[in-house]
């Protein structure tokens, strides 16, 4: 057990794989088995779920910078995306990152039967390319690497060319400080750096934003009132963002309720500096040149079964090992990848 932030983490030594899959601190952990503890027995009932929803959409806005009625829940990133679009006119121009995870991609390259076209160039060149493309869309923090975008130069390209901007902030939200209200769309996923179960995502919709998605998933939770939105036409959806939520993966959101409103408590600029503090530690260790990011990509031969036999628990991204540090690291976890790798 290790104690860090304020919270307990039941996380073992080396492990740097929070960019897949993030351990949540001991309250979350206790409020998810406490879920289905009263699963199991018949204790609940649909509407119980309501408030774990709505504690999550509050706290999600709460870190990516944005008002609390411009959110909506989903389930995963690239079906929030899809909403987006699903939104574009014909022919529209979508310009995005080279080697961009694909649940932030693909969900315009399949509206390509439209006319729609994805264009990707190098993540440093966004925002000198923005001009002549009717979107774009990045993440924050690139999931292969951890690169930065520069949202600073980006929105004032965007600005400029009234581009519009979609981001995700899923390899960022929970340990970079954000400020995105000014972002079309910001989209976020649980299951990572905000410490939540898999399961639960969410979509911050600035208001110039609303009317050009399309709810394709349109279902009773979208509803202005969803217990009233149950049963037969017409359509009814909530006149806000609320129009695009999906249905809640019930387990999902009541980790999601104790795992992001902790993140919104904390100093996440101290949380940065103590992330990336250590990526930079191993950084500097390997010769590698800093970046400011949480996360790594290691490209030394045999780098993933050097870490494997190590004790390390990372992964393999783009063809290299990929390892991250969170709140729960500390500089033990560094020195062991330096070791497997010496």
């Amino acid at each position: 057990m290790r104690h860090a932030f304020g919270a307990d983490f039941d996380v073992p030594a080396g492990y740097l794989n929070t960019p897949s899959i993030g351990i949540p601190p001991a309250p979350v952990a206790d409020a998810v088995a406490a879920a289905v503890q009263r699963w199991r027995t018949g204790a609940d009932s649909p509407p119980d779920f309501d408030a774990a929803v709505h504690a999550s959409r509050q706290a999600f806005a709460l870190l990516v910078g944005v008002p609390a009625d411009r959110v909506a829940i989903g389930g995963s990133v690239s079906q929030l995306i899809a909403t987006v679009a699903a939104g574009l006119p014909d022919g529209a121009r979508v310009l995005v990152a080279s080697g961009e995870f694909t649940s932030v991609s693909f969900p315009f390259a399949a509206q390509a039967h439209r006319g729609v076209s994805v264009r990707e160039v190098p993540l440093a060149d966004i925002p000198s390319t923005v001009e002549g493309h009717d979107l774009v869309a990045v993440s924050v923090a690139q999931s292969a690497d951890g690169a930065l975008a520069d949202l600073s130069a980006l929105r004032a390209a965007a600005e400029s060319a009234g581009t519009a901007v979609l981001l995700d902030t899923t390899q960022a939200a929970g340990w970079l400080p954000l400020r995105l209200d000014w972002a079309d769309w910001v989209v976020g996923g649980s299951y990572k750096w905000l410490l939540a179960p898999r399961g639960a995502a969410w979509l911050a919709v600035h208001p110039r934003a609303l009317e050009r998605g399309l709810p394709v998933a349109a279902n009773w939770y979208a509803g202005e009132d969803p217990w009233q939105a149950v049963y037969g036409l017409p359509l009814r959806l909530a006149a806000g963002a609320r129009r695009f939520d999906v249905s809640p993966a019930w387990l999902a959101f009541v980790g999601a309720a104790v795992a992001l409103p902790y993140l919104a408590t904390l100093d996440l600029t101290a949380v940065r500096v103590h992330c990336t503090g250590l990526a930079g530690l191993l950084r500097a260790g390997l010769g590698l040149p800093p970046q400011d990011s949480a996360i790594v990509s290691l490209a030394a031969p045999g780098a993933a079964e050097r870490l494997a036999a190590a004790g390390v628990t990372a992964s393999v991204r783009a063809g290299r090992a990929r390892v991250g540090f969170h709140l729960f690291n500390t500089a033990d976890d560094a020195e062991r990848v330096l070791d497997a790798l010496a």
